[in-house]
């Protein structure tokens, strides 16, 4: 039998050791593992689909945990009342499938929150080694972060090969939205005959779904900014206007965000995008794509103000300290080349 992990009760967000340890815990607490019973490395690695290092590192805190007990030459044994001297028989372990999760992943956000908080007050540079060491991760790690950042738009590389986040400032904004105003309605016009009403149906539910919510959270947002500007639009054929409107994508950034101190937004702007995505995808589903496309156009510009009213908040805030894998970047690199 194939369980999948999320059966479990895993979280996507945390290590495979952490997981292999917390599946672990679960199956001797629920007696599916009993007293007595052995344990190896080469097993849970095996069942789990995981390498041995990890699942070393799950058995090792089960073992702090006076869950298990370490065993000479014979794995770790569950620990209770057994009279097996250690010479239980092998556990036997289903297949439990612990899908990989990128490691720059799970760092991603909190690296994100920091850069924007502070490129809204000016340019910065990110010391990938003190990255590193900070997440306590590889080189590797942070360079697919890096990457996947560079890709979005967010940061690039000065003359120096050193990695520079620079301030945005509202021209930068500005300018954009206008490259999101002039390819998006197209691309939605290419992308309509492609997407199957279910999916806009789907699209509009969600939406309607977060209207209705007393109190919205950020993910919930953002997933509905994604459903109808990265999902509705990558049905779009040309995939050379996809690839320059991912240049675009930082602006989507600060939604994750949504009730922070600095990169939050007021309530009523959140309802009215909301109302706004609703009306192009009600348009959609009447056939009318030349409206839906007209829609998606004024979007995007009471979008641009909205981001800019940001801007007359962070001017009446003060600096904040830096974590150790950012500076401050010199005051000349302090905007975004247009």
């Amino acid at each position: 039998m194939l369980l999948d992990e999320r059966s479990e009760g895993s979280d996507k967000t945390v290590s495979r050791q952490e997981r292999a340890y917390r599946l672990l815990k679960s199956l001797i607490a629920e007696g599916r593992i009993v007293p007595g019973e052995r344990l190896q490395e080469a097993q849970v690695a095996k069942a789990f689909g995981i390498s041995r290092s990890p699942a070393r590192h799950a058995l090792r805190s089960l073992c702090a945990d006076r869950v298990l007990n370490e065993h000479d030459g014979k794995g770790y044994v569950v620990a209770g009342n057994d009279e097996t001297g250690g010479d239980g028989p092998l556990a036997t372990l289903d297949p439990i499938k612990i899908q990989a999760t990128p490691q720059w992943e799970r760092i991603y956000k909190e690296v994100e929150q920091e850069l924007f908080i502070r490129i809204l007050f000016g340019a910065v540079r990110i010391n990938e080694k003190q990255l590193a060491l900070h997440f306590d991760v590889s080189r590797t790690v942070t360079r697919d972060l890096l990457a996947r950042m560079h890709g979005m738009g967010l940061i690039e590389k000065d003359s120096a090969g050193h990695w520079l986040a620079r301030r945005v400032t509202p021209e930068h904004i500005r300018d954009l939205y206008e490259m999101r105003r002039l390819l998006e309605p197209k691309a939605l016009l290419k992308a309509l005959p492609h997407i199957a009403a279910a999916q806009l149906r789907t699209v509009r539910g969600n939406i309607r779904h977060a209207l209705d919510q007393s109190s919205l959270g950020s993910s919930a947002f953002d997933a509905v900014e994604r459903d109808l500007h990265v999902d509705i639009l990558g049905f779009c054929p040309n995939k050379e206007m996809l690839r320059a409107l991912e240049r675009t994508h930082m602006v989507f950034g600060p939604t994750r965000y949504l009730f922070h101190p600095f990169l939050g937004v007021p309530v009523e702007m959140i309802e009215g995008a909301l109302k706004e995505h609703l009306d192009i995808v009600e348009r959609a589903l009447r056939g009318d794509a030349d409206g839906a496309a007209q829609a998606l156009h004024d979007h995007l510009k009471m979008a641009d103000d909205r981001w800019l009213k940001r801007f007359a908040v962070i001017a009446q805030t003060t600096q904040l300290q830096f974590p150790p894998y950012l500076t401050p970047a010199d005051p000349r690199l302090a905007s975004v080349q247009s």
